[in-house]
Parts: C-alpha cells; sequence; structure tokens
C-alpha cells in the first residue's frame, strides 16, 4: 500500500526556516518522481516544486526560487523541502505527492500519490 507521510510543520516568525519531510513507503520510491504543493484557505492548490527520481533535477515556481530547496534521500525513502525566509504568504497546508513517472510536471495531474498535509504558519 503506497503511503506518504508529512512533517514538520509548524509556527515560524517570517524570515524564518522550516524543513518539512515526506516519508513514502509501498512502492519504489527511486523510480518516482517527487512533489510539494501548498494549498491556503481559499485558495486553489499551488505547485511548489518537483525533484526527479534520481534527485539529479528539481524545478520551483517563481515564488519560491532561491528561498525553498527540495532534496530526497532514496535510501531512506524520504524527501525534504527546506523553506527558508518564509514569508506570510507561504502560510498553507503544504502536500506531497509521488507520480509513478520518473519525471515530474508541475500539473497536479501528473501525480498519483498524495499525503495528508502539513501545515505551515508563518506569522509576520
Amino acid at each position: 500500500q503506497v503511503q506518504l507521510t508529512e512533517s514538520g510543520g509548524g509556527l515560524v516568525q517570517a524570515g524564518g526556516s522550516l524543513r518539512l519531510s515526506c516519508a513514502a513507503s509501498g512502492w519504489t520510491f527511486s523510480g518516482s518522481a517527487m512533489a510539494w504543493f501548498r494549498q491556503a484557505p481559499g485558495k486553489e492548490r499551488e505547485f511548489v516544486g518537483y525533484i526527479t527520481g534520481s534527485g539529479g533535477y528539481t524545478y520551483y515556481v517563481d515564488s519560491v526560487k532561491g528561498r525553498f530547496t527540495i532534496a530526497r534521500d532514496n535510501a531512506k525513502n524520504t524527501m525534504y523541502l527546506q523553506m527558508n525566509s518564509l514569508k506570510p504568504e507561504d502560510a498553507a497546508l503544504y502536500y506531497c505527492a509521488a507520480s509513478k513517472r520518473s519525471i515530474g510536471t508541475s500539473s497536479h495531474r501528473s501525480y498519483e500519490y498524495w499525503g495528508q498535509g502539513t501545515q505551515v504558519t508563518v506569522s509576520s
């Protein structure tokens, strides 16, 4: 059974940092592109970034470039999202997602498996 579990969310002041983790189980993790999405109250789900199955390529939405970094440890079946210089507009429920393919996209339709999310709150 495929399972994704996010952790690491919390309350942080603007300008601070958080590191989210996404632990995966139930399939061949290293063969899957992984992504982070987020959704703030009253807003649509938004793509944050993805990483290829090998970890050799990452892609980010413009609003987080230079502040957020996605990494993965295939030996631990875990993906990470390091978030620095957080802004109030980064506050959202953050989801990790997994694709059956090794190359990701920015579309949520490319990802078959989803976690339950972890809340990030940024105070100004």
